[in-house]
């Protein structure tokens, strides 16, 4: 029984240890970033029969002794890019550095073309076949733009390697993942030029653009102001008008009060002085009659004695102005007798009365001519007053009584002035 026992389990060990190694010389799994390919059998792909099979992150058992086992690693290869003296459209020679990220693809159709070309190719050798074909689409694309165009969008310029690069990667069977441009230059600084060309146009745009921002700014601060004073205008008009409504209410809401006032003070007054017209016209005959005891009776009386005394002053008037005029004639027909002597003497008689006045001695008189005598300190002397007489005089008159007197007394005889009617 023992021996059976023993027989057992060493048959057991032995198959588990058969199953073991078979599956593990048999058994393949492949992680997400690997693709396993066995190759040796006849499978059929897209139409064709090819002689591998390939599995993405899965397993699979190979078949002994007819198939062999490979790998392909799908994890990204970095690529650089250095390309030197590369003639851009214009002929002018660029550098260009830039890196690049390829893979192996794990889908078809391109998996085809990768087993196909890189079944047993390190990364290394996948690396330098992929940059060898980007440095020749950099070439490629280089030709085909200005280095104003690489020098400014260098996003655009990857773009258009990407394009360019895509149909040649398609074929040999890789994916190219990202590309990026990290630097262009040029041996000739025609880059640095530009730049320098570029940077003054941007400080001129940019001096221009401030200047504008500037401008525009004032403009609409000054319209802001603008905006305001109108504002201010039109509502300074606003309270204006709303004042004046409110005034013009005012006086209408008044007016018919102040008319109905001035109406009533009217009435009154008019009231008042009817009852005085009647108080007054009550009274009328009473004072009447007061007037004619107090005046009219009294002045009659007194006009009848004045008109009797007038009567009689009239006479004696009548009789003294006969009487004068009888001598005034015969003082005219003197006077005309004895000529212009007369009338200066004449002229004395009248105006001495008339002296002081007329000569303004009770008013202030300016002097036009001064006379000083000597010899006698009384101011009342007979020659003091003969001569202030005859200024006085002459000022008023024009009458120098001096060449008068020496005229009259010399025998000369004036002419006679004309004769006068009557």
């Amino acid at each position: 029984m023992i021996e059976i026992i023993i027989v057992v389990a060493i048959t057991i060990l032995v198959v588990v240890i058969f199953i073991g190694y078979t599956l593990k010389n048999l058994l393949f799994v492949a992680t997400p970033n690997q693709v396993l390919v066995l190759a040796g059998g006849q499978h059929r792909l897209r139409k064709k029969i090819v002689g591998y099979r390939a599995i993405r992150g899965g397993r699979a058992v190979r078949m002994p002794l007819i198939e062999s086992v490979h790998w392909m690693d799908l994890s990204n290869i970095p690529v650089d890019i250095q390309v030197k003296h590369a003639f851009s459209k214009g002929g002018i020679p660029l550098n260009v550095q830039g890196i690049g990220h390829v893979k192996l693809p794990g889908a078809e159709p391109r998996l085809s073309n990768a087993v196909e070309r890189f079944l047993g190719r390190s990364r290394a050798e996948i690396a330098q076949i992929a940059r060898e074909t980007l440095e020749g689409n950099v070439r490629g694309v280089l030709a085909q733009l200005t280095p104003e165009q690489v020098n400014e969008d260098k996003i655009a310029f990857a773009n258009k390697l990407l394009d360019e690069a895509e149909h040649d990667f398609v074929r040999m069977g890789l994916v190219l993942d990202t590309l990026k441009i990290q630097n262009v230059t040029d041996d000739a600084n025609y880059l640095n030029s530009i730049g320098r060309i570029r940077g003054a146009s941007i400080r001129r745009d940019a001096a221009i653009a401030e200047a504008t921002a500037k401008s525009e700014a004032a403009i609409q601060k000054a319209g802001n102001w603008e905006a305001s004073e109108l504002a201010k205008i039109k509502a300074n008009l606003a309270i204006a008008k709303q004042d004046t409504n409110r005034r013009v209410k005012d006086a209408v809401t008044g007016r018919a009060a102040k008319i109905a006032e001035a109406e009533g003070d009217v009435r009154a007054e008019i009231a008042k002085i009817e009852e005085d017209i009647k108080r007054q016209t009550a009274r009328a005959p009473q004072v009447e009659r007061q007037l004619d005891a107090d005046v009219v009776q009294p002045w009659d009386a007194q006009r009848a004695k004045l008109e009797q005394e007038a009567q009689a002053d009239a006479a004696s008037i009548i009789e003294r102005g006969r009487a004068e005029a009888g001598a005034l004639k015969k003082l005219v027909q003197e006077y005309r007798a004895s000529g212009g002597a007369a009338r200066e003497v004449l002229v004395l008689q009248q105006l001495m009365p008339m002296l002081d006045t007329i000569a303004g001695a009770d008013r202030k008189t300016k002097i036009k001519e001064w006379t000083v005598l000597g010899g006698s300190d009384d101011g009342d002397s007979f020659a003091h007053k003969a001569i202030q007489t005859s200024e006085r005089i002459r000022a008023a008159t024009g009458v120098d009584l001096i060449k008068t007197a020496g005229r009259l007394g010399g025998g000369g005889k004036p002419p006679l002035p004309p004769a006068q009617g009557g």
